[in-house]
């Protein structure tokens, strides 16, 4: 039976998201991405497992970024309307790219390459089954 982990006091969780709004901020400065805001209303935080943040960039062009115990991700909003959506969308790439990874001949022989589609792997199950979670979407359309 898994170990329970302590539920995370207000003020803990508060800083968990303050870390993932920095840890989300830097990646996308480490893609050349500059924000202007972040979209709060839109953006969720399922603490403290993964966070998925609705940004408007510098170039007003609006993305969603995923972080916390996944692959940090981004996406453009064309390609989801609502945080969920987004997870999704994750979920589904992070697939492509680990079977991509399994079935490429050379990089399926590498052992760091095989650790790291199984960690793609892993956290797209775990996404895709956040997203079948209801309560969590209540106020989302889709």
């Amino acid at each position: 039976m898994a170990e329970q982990q302590p539920q995370m006091t207000e003020a803990e969780a508060s800083e968990w998201v303050r870390q993932q709004f920095q840890q989300a901020n830097k990646y996308l400065a480490e893609k050349g991405i500059l924000t202007d805001r972040v979209l709060t209303k839109e953006s969720r935080y399922l603490v403290p497992h993964v966070a998925v943040w609705k940004f408007s960039t510098q170039d007003k062009v609006d993305v969603w970024v995923v972080n916390g115990d996944v692959p940090s991700d981004v996406v453009g909003v064309n390609a989801a309307k609502t945080a969920r959506e987004a997870l999704r969308h994750f979920s589904l790439q992070w697939q492509i790219k680990a079977d991509k990874i399994l079935t490429d001949a050379k990089l399926s022989q590498d052992p760091e390459q095989q650790k790291y589609a199984k960690y793609l792997i892993q956290s797209a199950e775990n996404l895709y089954q956040t997203t079948q979670v209801e309560d969590l979407w209540a106020d989302q359309q889709a």
